[in-house]
Order: structure tokens, then sequence, then C-alpha cells
């Protein structure tokens, strides 16, 4: 369950609360009886580090796939029959 944090409007009392979702905010001080607020606080979740990006795990060229990694077979394949027919 979350915790929630509260001010009061007149007397400046400040005060943390565990409440569930389906319950409704508090409106009345429990020292002086005035009027409360909620009190947002920033987020809880920081991201840090790599990898939380899209350009994280791509390299500069945008390509997947590494030049080491490519079959150069099929490449020279369709080279050699057009050689063949232009030959014929």
């Amino acid at each position: 369950m979350p915790t929630y944090a509260y001010a009061c409007k007149d007397c400046g009392h400040a005060f943390d609360i565990v409440q569930s979702f389906s319950d409704s905010s508090l409106t009345s001080c429990p020292e002086c009886q005035g009027t409360l607020r909620k009190k947002f606080n920033s987020v809880g979740v920081v991201f840090k580090g790599s990898g939380f990006y899209r350009t994280d795990s791509r390299d500069s060229k945008g390509s997947s796939v590494s030049p080491a990694s490519a079959p150069s077979a099929p490449a020279a394949a369709p080279a050699a029959a057009a050689q063949a027919a232009a030959a014929s």
C-alpha cells in the first residue's frame, strides 16, 4: 500500500500515512481539525545506466548485423550467374 504525505494549511502540521488506493483522501488535520492538503513527492523510480533508450543497443551505422558475421558466399553467387549469362 502506498504512503501519502499530508500537510495542514492552518497549523502546518505535516505527516505521512499508509492508505489503500481505494481509501478516500483525508480532509481534516488530526491536531487542529484544519484543512489538509496532499503533498506530492518526486517519482520513486529512477532509471540509471545504459540500455534504457532505443539507440543504446545499436551501432552508429544502424545495422544490427556486423560485417564479420555476414555470409559472403551468397553475395558472390548472383554475380557469377550474371557473368555466365552475359558470356553466353
